[in-house]
């Protein structure tokens, strides 16, 4: 791989996410992850993995306080890393820096899920990123805690004007335990989430919740994030 296969997206969410007690023990030992977790001091890094059609997106982290994702994302990176795959995948594991680093769901007062339509928020970077990359779709990864909303392991996507949106959903939930939550049309419920405002722009996407309680791993809920993931890349025949 080409030395700059990670590039820092957004320079002002820098933080040290090793400093997240309940993260540090779940993070690999190993050189890319130590890339990643040395480029996140300086901001929001993504990753490239392979050079060919077609271009995806996965994204973990936009709440810093949600932290199965984040890990799922690194082993990711760490077992595509080097390997032959039929395209190119763009991982981002830490959206958010600081805001793992502190876990907590907010960015300086925000929801950056919440804020993906606002010009200079970190989340919109992620959406400007992806569409000058020529990114045909994309996955943005979280976790819920129990008893809240949804509170179950779960696809959200839309109907319009994406279609492609509900397709991938239902292929993810065919082959995990996920289940499909639909909206006829994209940010009907809210504005800003970054699905919402992929969609919206014709870029399908998706985002997948798997349940772990907030700030913290439960056991099993990595593992969970990442069989999302895997079967995400399935739908577009990567690995």
């Amino acid at each position: 791989m080409v030395k700059d296969d990670i590039k820092i997206i957004s320079k002002k969410t820098g933080g040290r996410v090793s400093e997240n007690k309940n993260l540090r023990p779940c993070i690999p030992n190993s050189p890319i992850s130590g890339r990643l977790i040395k480029a996140a001091r300086y901001g929001t890094p993504m990753i490239r993995i392979g050079d060919l059609s077609p271009k995806i997106m996965l994204i973990a982290g936009v709440h810093g306080n949600e932290l199965p994702p984040q890990i799922a994302a690194l082993w990711l990176a760490e077992e595509l890393y080097g390997t032959d795959i039929n395209g190119t995948i763009y991982i981002i594991p830490f959206a958010i820096p600081e805001a793992t680093m502190k876990n907590s769901r907010r960015f300086k007062g925000f929801d950056m899920n919440r804020s993906a339509a606002v010009s200079g928020s970190a989340s919109n970077k992620i959406i400007i990123t992806a569409d000058d990359l020529g990114v045909v779709s994309l996955a943005d990864f979280h976790s819920t805690k129990p008893r809240s909303n949804p509170g179950i392991e779960s696809v959200f996507c839309s109907k319009n004007p994406c279609p492609e949106s509900f397709m991938i959903a239902k292929h993810i939930t065919k082959i995990t335990s996920s289940k499909v939550i639909c909206h006829n049309n994209a940010g009907s419920l809210y504005g800003g989430a970054i699905e919402d405002e992929s969609n919206l722009q014709g870029t399908a996407a998706v985002t997948c919740e798997v349940v772990s309680e907030n700030c913290e791993v439960t056991p099993g809920s990595p593992e969970k994030s990442y069989n999302q993931m895997i079967s995400y890349l399935k739908y577009f025949g990567i690995v």
